[in-house]
């Protein structure tokens, strides 16, 4: 019988090295989310825009005209 037969080291290849921000939990999750936020902000710009230049639109509609 080997020695070191309940020294499993070394079995199943090789470790991944990881980069800090995947050791934290973080990994290529963290960038799916990011570009989820970032189009969620974007949407959200452009509603904000379309609503600003409708308010601004609407006065200027309902305003009696000056002769």
């Amino acid at each position: 019988m080997a020695k070191g037969r309940n020294n499993l080291l070394g079995v199943g290849g090789q470790r991944k090295t990881l980069s800090r921000a995947e050791r934290q939990g973080a990994g290529p999750a963290r960038d799916i989310d990011r570009k989820a936020a970032e189009d969620k902000k974007q949407e959200l710009v452009r509603k904000m825009r379309e609503r600003a230049a409708a308010a601004e639109a609407a006065p200027a509609q309902d305003a009696p005209a000056e002769s």
